[in-house]
């Protein structure tokens, strides 16, 4: 059976993380949690971090725009990516992330229309 993008998508992401000794969890929204909440929440460096995965032309929803936002306006980063941005993640990761809210959408937008 072959693996659905996301989901190599977020190995990716993962591999990524682990290796920048970041600390991250992957929450699991149920009826008891939180709907919108970004595929991996994380602290790398001291930097609270909200990583969304998505594959191809997949787009976020308002909500998870939303919990995104939120992040960001309280000094956190937030970060979107598809298979097309895993590199420059990696390289942010490499470079540093910034000491303020930000919102770093990592998938081609001419590519996803």
């Amino acid at each position: 059976m072959a693996t659905k993008p996301e989901v190599k998508v977020k190995k990716q992401i993962k591999d990524l993380l682990e290796k920048h000794k970041a600390y991250y969890f992957t929450p699991v929204t149920s009826g008891f949690g939180t709907s919108g909440v970004p595929d991996f929440v994380a602290c790398i460096k001291g930097k609270f971090v909200g990583i969304e995965a998505k594959a191809g032309k997949g787009q976020t929803t308002a909500l998870q725009d939303k919990n995104l936002t939120q992040i960001m306006d309280a000094g956190g980063v937030a970060i979107v990516v598809n298979e097309t941005g895993i590199e420059d993640l990696r390289l942010l990761l490499e470079v540093g992330l910034p000491t303020q809210g930000a919102l770093f959408d990592m998938m081609l937008k001419g590519e996803m229309k």
